[in-house]
């Protein structure tokens, strides 16, 4: 696998779409299409996560004709093809749509679909009502229990009498969706009600999920496979063996590695999806002399800069609210420790790890430093956390051992990315999946170390900057780091805006600013709405299941004030005026880095050209190929862009890079850093592999000039690839078109 290109398939964008956008593709230099899942979802579905059927390509999609169709096309121009499965879980909001579902609910227990779903206990709690009193709205028609649009399958014989009575008599119960978080009896994806888990571990589960996609493998048409939340699995250790064992092809796993944790080593894969690349690449354009500045803003605003407080206090919140039934269901496995008291410990295990799950045996570091901490915050439960540790570790294939190690992945995700990043917001950029916002940027020794230990441990493990799941853009991050150089102007500017418009609760009204500045220009619509997501993610004022309408609506309102405020919108205009252009360097850079570091580089659809984005849904706009076509064929004739608000520069460095990759794969092998010396030594981050060297600037917006600064270059004639000029190592020189150079020996 050489590079791959992400492409966010949905109705009206699918199998056809796909197969018109790969000459482009094809073009730009990509190796490989890179698609969401494409089995059948949830009908209407506009990301494919939600898998109803894994037996058939998708139909709103294109069905299997569009599939083949895609399939031959790609390969007349040399493209691979992967795919995004989903292993940990299928869609049951539309229980029709699913026929295993239905069969459970209609059949219970009895059902041979009752096995493949994470089932506790029947019957089956389904959290749709508005309110229990909503039972009296039950109707039946035919062999179907409704209640407004849904529909609930009736067990045969048991359909006669008031539709009270009849659902009384099912294997399922419908209740208030409040209650999902204290009753819910099967496991789902985090705390989406909607998806329920399945036991992918038992062998006719895998078969009966994984037959079809194998098929593809098998015929030649799929060259890899990713892995959608493999810690959600049972046992990740064995389904990762069993799947390279049936597939036998290059598969990565969306895995989030805390910084210095690696991938388990028995793990027969080629690496993570790549946020781990993501914090090293953007973290070195990050200036860590801002740190401190931060932390005095983010004090004065009443803005939290303790990052493990504010970390444990929502993890916390998490498992003993929206998680609260799975850490229930946990407990109850629990010996010789009274439930009350092992509720405690789970969730204190929970808010405690130091990793999102640990793999016992493997990696049993990691639970030991759990059991540790909770020792340390919670002495009241030495003798139970003691209990719960001894019972873990004597048999860690267990109940207790896998439903620990489950839902810790659920609890640190929801408790860090979900609610964490959204309180504590001191500098956004840092809040990114695979982060640590503590960690104010990476050194250039971390840098590559990181990059040289990917080259020797997981050399085709996927790299990413931007996927369908980032809270923001590269490219947003890349201007935001440029407030790392400028944080006395920052903090002044948002200390006089504050004052004028601020937002009535302190950590949104920062990450408020971040955003707009980030983001420009954005319209107050687009503001609004990611606004509104954050303050219910952050859970501070407001949420999605406790709602503050007045709080909420000030939230929504917030935008459209800025905006009509002349002097106010006048400032920020300017002040993001003043960095775009250093936002640009940075991007560049990060850029570079990542698509000739170790690694297989991934572009999200779209990123080739500047991308403001932040998260969901922001982020899966329809992309503009017509403007990026025609910006590619100006490239092929030779014109040499500027950096300018078109990002036809980046695009440059995309392409040349990617065809880079599939035309000369000898260059992409080895790595060493390349030092820089001279006066503005720390403003270059460099590195070689293999007869290729790229260069990038670091912290532009304090880059008054290169003067005699100079990289080593080895001996030789080198030729900028992005210029077509030779260099010398002088970096004025090198860097005059460019804030990049990406150097290849004659």
């Amino acid at each position: 696998m050489r590079s791959t290109y992400r492409l966010q398939l949905r109705p009206g964008f699918g199998f056809a779409e796909t197969a018109d956008l790969a000459e482009y593709l094809a073009d730009l230099g990509v190796g490989a299409v890179y698609t969401s899942p494409i089995l059948t979802p949830t009908p209407g579905s506009t990301h494919g996560y939600d898998v109803v059927d894994p037996s058939r390509a998708n139909p709103e999609l294109g069905g299997e004709p569009g599939r083949l169709a895609m399939v031959k096309r790609l390969r007349a121009l040399g493209l691979d093809l992967v795919v995004d499965i989903v292993p940990n879980h299928m869609a049951v909001e539309v229980p029709s749509a699913n026929p295993w579902w239905w069969d459970v609910l209609t059949h219970g227990p009895s059902s041979r679909y009752a096995r493949y779903f994470d089932i506790a206990s029947f019957p089956v709690v389904l959290p749709v009502l508005g309110s229990d009193e909503d039972l009296d709205k039950l109707t039946v028609e035919g062999d179907r229990l409704r209640y407004y649009d849904h529909e609930f399958p009736i067990a045969p014989g048991t359909g006669t009498g008031d539709a009270r009575a009849v659902h009384d008599r099912q294997h399922y119960r419908l209740i208030d969706w409040r209650r999902a978080a204290q009753e819910l009896n099967y496991r789902r994806f985090f705390d989406v009600t909607t998806l329920a888990g399945v036991r992918v571990e038992d062998p006719e589960v895998f078969e009966a999920t994984h037959r079809e996609v194998l098929r593809w493998v098998a015929e030649g048409d799929v060259q890899g496979l990713r892995v959608d939340h493999p810690d959600g699995l049972a046992d990740p250790t064995g389904y990762a063996h069993r799947l390279a064992e049936r597939a036998r092809c290059w598969i990565v796993v969306e895995k989030i590695l805390e910084p210095g944790e690696v991938l388990p080593e028995s793990w027969p894969v080629a690496g993570t999806t790549g946020y781990d690349a993501l914090r090293e690449v953007c973290g070195v354009f990050v200036d860590p002399a801002a740190e401190q500045a931060f932390d005095a803003l983010a004090t004065e605003l009443g803005v939290p800069t303790d990052f493990d407080a504010v970390r444990g206090e929502c993890r916390r919140l998490i498992a003993t609210t929206s998680l609260a039934a799975e850490v229930d269901r946990i407990a109850s496995f629990v010996s010789d420790v009274d439930n009350g008291q092992a509720r405690q410990v789970i969730a204190e295990l929970m808010a405690c790890f130091p990793v999102y799950r640990s793999y016992l045996p493997e990696g049993e570091d990691h639970w030991a430093a759990a059991v540790a901490e909770v020792r340390r915050v919670r002495p009241d439960l030495a003798d139970a956390v003691a209990a719960v540790d001894r019972q873990v570790r004597d048999d860690p294939h267990g109940e207790l051992a896998t439903r620990v190690q489950q839902t810790s992945g659920m609890i640190v995700a929801k408790g860090t990315e979900d609610t964490t990043f959204y309180r504590y917001t001191r500098f956004a950029a840092l809040n990114e999946v695979g982060g640590d916002p503590s960690r104010f940027g990476v050194e250039p020794a971390e840098f590559h170390a990181a990059q040289a230990a990917r080259e020797t441990r997981h050399p085709f493990a996927m790299t990413t900057l931007s996927t369908h799941d980032t809270k923001r853009s590269e490219d947003v991050r890349a201007r935001l780091a440029v407030l790392a150089e400028l944080p006395e102007e920052f903090g002044a500017a948002v200390r006089r805006w504050t004052e004028r418009c601020g937002l009535p609760e302190p950590t949104l009204n920062l990450l408020a600013w971040q955003s707009l500045l980030g983001a420009w220009p954005i319209t107050p619509a687009r503001l609004s709405a990611y606004l509104d997501k954050a303050a219910k993610e952050a859970k501070v004022r407001t949420s999605w299941t406790e709602h503050d309408e007045e709080f909420e609506e000030a939230v929504r309102a917030w935008p459209r004030a800025v905006f009509a405020d002349p002097l106010l919108l006048a400032e920020v205009t300017a002040f993001a005026a003043r960095i775009t252009p250093h936002g640009w360097s940075n991007s560049l850079g990060q850029k570079l880095l990542q698509l000739a570091g170790p690694g297989v580089p991934d572009v999200y659809q779209g990123t080739e050209l500047w991308d403001l984005s932040l998260v969901d849904p922001d982020n899966r706009r329809p992309v503009d190929f017509t403007e990026r076509r025609d910006l590619l064929d100006k490239l092929a004739a030779g014109w040499p862009p500027p950096v300018d608000e078109t990002g036809a520069a980046k695009l440059h460095v995309v392409r040349t890079v990617l065809r880079l990759r599939r035309e000369r794969p000898e260059l992409f092998t080895g790595y060493r850093p390349v030092e820089a010396r001279g006066p503005a030594a720390r403003h270059v981050v460099a590195f070689e592999r293999t007869g290729l060297i790229a260069v990038a600037t670091r912290f532009p917006a304090r880059l008054t000039d290169w003067a005699d600064t100079r990289v080593d270059l080895p001996g030789g004639t080198w030729i900028d690839q992005l210029t077509g000029r030779p260099a010398d190592g002088g970096v004025a020189d090198l860097l005059t078109h460019y804030p990049v150079a990406l150097l290849l020996g004659a």
